[in-house]
């Protein structure tokens, strides 16, 4: 990027020789403030030729990871899994799965990031296991009313054929599926709100409380500094499991859903305090930060209480339209939700759940309230990525602690013409094809300018990169100081030198109605202008910019750092 009267933010970064280290920043509340990278493991680096990433893929761009400057890496599922939703079909806690490594490989990895200063997170997910997993095979061998079958939620039908109530799953069709009784008589159904593969736990079993108690315990004592909870608000079903009355699902639930039969119940906050006290217990303490779709923010509030959840992802930010108001209200929203707690907000712009918002932002006339999940439509790829980087250095200004997404610091957009019979996103399958799913935001990533997958591994991955990819592959844009790579060291590299109040309250500027300006103390001020003319820079040095600034002008889709007054 070309910043005239930028006083020397091009300037190299600082970074050691090949295998230096830096120190971890502060053991206690280091979560608060942190920026961590988020791997997908299926999709990160491929050692072994066999179209997956995998643990040493990890362990081998560790380096990549200390330079773009993260806190922390957050993988998704490694366990062993027939992979039935990419991992989240978890078939053993405790354990690597075989096409990811080995579980000295995951120590290695822990060993070797901490090292480097970074702190790793893994994937826990704790509403529902694998078809797979050795407590399901033993609920399916015992009666209706066992010990194994009371870990799961089974329930008896309705009638012939028709399950215990109109529940639907969140990946599509019924939430229930009907397993043999003896002799040919019907038999109980299991609840599973995701795939068929994916029962649900019963968390009123206090066996299954001890159980994942257990495994988080298992890898604490490994060194892991922290979890992601998968489907947070998910855990407790209401007890009568009462019909929903509609023919659909999503992953959370709407205004007047307050009493949702099986989102965000008050029990799950019982079980999170207990998984707290765990976290405690250690020197230093584990972290969590909680994937919790609930439809406020205050809502979101409730999980992080002082006895509860550190963190969770903020997603009122996420549905935010492209327009300074909108934006605004988002961030007040949640920082005055947080702020009652005494909780960081934990902002996030994309992850392997929703489309890529490099085209989020691209879309023509896009509904916020869809744009997450909806793929088509018209595209202005140059202007996504335009806002992208803006949104990049907006995200990064705010107090509170960020979460990337791997290959948005590349620019990556959407993948959405990929060929229907390379598609494994189980929301295609069980759609018949209707809804394309999720792959397309889970593309590999691009290494380097060529090879057979441009450096993801020795051989093809398990989908294809577009082409076009080649110029946004890390080796190519490390060439470019002007690139998105770039952009996302030095922004995190002035964040932490620049930023020491992020974790207080922001003052807000007004600027006129299509821009977002606010002043972070100690820090910088943010001016990020979302109109369709170019307007005018308040008083201070420019620091960094997302696109060319030329003068005291700040053009459309263009945010910048300036020191405060």
């Amino acid at each position: 990027m070309i910043l005239r009267g930028a006083g020397g933010v091009a300037a190299r970064r600082p970074r050691g020789p090949e295998g230096s280290v830096r120190r971890m920043r502060g053991t206690h509340g280091w979560w608060r403030t942190a920026v961590v990278y988020q791997v997908y493991i299926r999709s990160f680096c491929d050692s072994d030729g066999d179209g997956l990433g995998d643990v040493d893929g990890i362990r081998g761009r560790l380096g990549y990871l200390r330079d773009l400057g993260v806190d922390a890496l957050w993988v998704n599922p490694w366990y062993p899994s027939p992979q039935a939703d990419g991992g989240y079909d978890v078939a053993d806690y405790r354990d690597i799965g075989p096409t990811f490594g080995t579980l000295e490989a995951a120590k290695a990895l822990i060993a070797e990031a901490h090292a480097l200063g970074l702190r790793v997170l893994l994937d826990v997910v704790p509403n529902h296991t694998s078809v797979a997993h050795a407590w399901f095979r033993e609920a399916l061998a015992s009666p209706p009313g066992s010990t194994a079958r009371d870990r799961y939620v089974f329930r008896p039908g309705r009638g012939a054929g028709e399950a215990p109530n109109d529940w639907r799953s969140v990946f599509g069709g019924p939430a229930w599926r009907e397993v043999p009784g003896a002799d040919g008589e019907p038999g109980e159904w299991y609840l599973h709100l995701f795939a068929p593969e994916q029962p649900d736990l019963n968390w009123r079993n206090p066996e299954v409380t001890a159980e994942m108690l257990d495994v988080l315990r298992f890898w604490f004592d490994l060194g892991v500094d922290g979890f992601r909870i998968d489907v947070a608000h998910g855990l407790v079903k209401h007890e009568d499991l009462p019909d929903l009355g509609r023919d659909d699902e999503v992953l959370m639930g709407g205004p007047g859903d307050e009493d949702h039969p099986h989102w965000d119940r008050p029990e799950v906050h019982e079980i999170f305090r207990g998984w707290r006290a765990l976290a405690d217990a250690y020197d230093p303490p584990r972290v969590f930060v909680a994937e919790a779709w609930v439809p406020t923010s205050d809502r979101l509030a409730q999980y992080l209480r002082p006895d509860e959840l550190h963190s969770a992802f903020d997603f009122t930010f996420i549905r935010a339209p492209w327009r300074a108001a909108a934006l605004r209200e988002a961030i007040e929203r949640s920082l005055s939700a947080h702020a009652r707690v005494g909780a960081p907000v934990t902002w996030t712009l994309s992850n392997h759940d929703v489309v890529r918002h490099a085209t989020r932002l691209g879309r023509l006339d896009a509904d916020p309230a869809t744009a997450l999940t909806a793929l088509g439509g018209p595209t202005d790829l140059a202007r996504g990525r335009r806002r992208a980087r803006a949104a990049a250095l907006l995200l990064l200004a705010l107090p509170g602690a960020v979460y990337l997404y791997q290959g948005e610091e590349l620019g990556l957009e959407e993948v959405e013409d990929l060929p229907d019979a390379l598609r494994q996103d189980p929301v295609f399958v069980r759609s018949g094809g209707a809804v394309a799913g999720r792959d397309g935001c889970r593309v590999p990533l691009p290494w380097t300018r060529s090879g057979p997958s441009l450096g993801f591994g020795p051989s093809r991955g398990w989908l294809p990169q577009p082409t076009s990819w080649s110029g946004r592959s890390v080796e190519a844009q490390e060439a470019d100081p002007d690139s998105m790579l770039h952009l996302y060291r030095r922004a995190i590299r002035l964040r932490q030198a620049h930023m020491t109040g992020l974790d207080s309250e922001l003052q807000w500027l007004e600027l006129g109605d299509d821009v977002l300006a606010f002043r972070t103390t100690p820090g910088v001020t943010l001016v990020l202008n979302t109109s369709a003319a170019a307007v005018p820079l308040p008083p201070g040095d420019l620091l960094l910019a997302s696109g060319v600034v030329d003068g005291a002008a700040l053009p459309p889709d263009t945010a910048a750092w300036l020191t405060s007054p």
